[in-house]
């Protein structure tokens, strides 16, 4: 039934797909490109929430440290709550920066990334339009929900006619030379 809906996915013209390696090229580009802000900011915040004082160092650095007894049960619970509180602004802002740069980018003029931008590629939707924001960001949640999967997801563009990933089938979207 699955595979049926995606086979009936047509292409109006066509195009020369997107292949695995240039598609993995890409992601490492965009990878560097996200990571690297996203690894600042992180840094930021978890100094901004933790400090650099000895013990936050040490407590890191040696697990034992908390349970050494030179913590007290209510500065280990302010720490634990001060690493809670900073891991979770750091999802919550790498995802926001994440879906920006992503969604926002496939569904702009560009229709690409930086990174497919640099390697010739471009996303479409089966008719070779520019595809919506929201298209985008459903594309976009799919693949980092479900190509990741054991990076299945990633491995189907190498082995379907399209060169599609299942992010790509599910969205109905197709990466193709520029």
């Amino acid at each position: 039934m699955v595979e049926a809906a995606f086979e009936k996915q047509n292409y109006s013209e066509p195009k020369e797909y997107g292949g695995f390696w240039l598609r993995f090229g890409a992601y490492l580009i965009d990878g560097i490109i996200v990571g690297i802000p996203i690894g600042i900011i992180t840094t930021i915040i978890f100094v901004v929430f933790l400090g650099t004082s000895d013990s936050v160092m040490s407590s890191f650095t040696d697990p034992a440290y908390m349970e050494s007894g030179e913590m007290t049960e209510a500065e280990t619970i302010d720490f634990i709550s001060r690493y809670f509180g900073a891991l979770l602004l750091t999802l919550l802002i790498g995802t926001v920066i994440a879906v920006a740069y992503f969604a926002g980018m496939h569904a702009s003029k560009w229709q690409a990334t930086l990174g497919k931008k640099l390697v010739g590629l471009k996303v479409t939707d089966l008719q070779g339009n520019r595809i919506t924001f929201w298209r985008a960001l459903g594309r976009y949640m799919a693949q980092a929900f479900l190509s990741q999967i054991l990076l299945i997801g990633y491995i189907l563009a190498a082995f379907t006619e399209r060169k599609q990933a299942l992010h790509d089938m599910i969205a109905g979207t197709v990466v193709v030379r520029n």
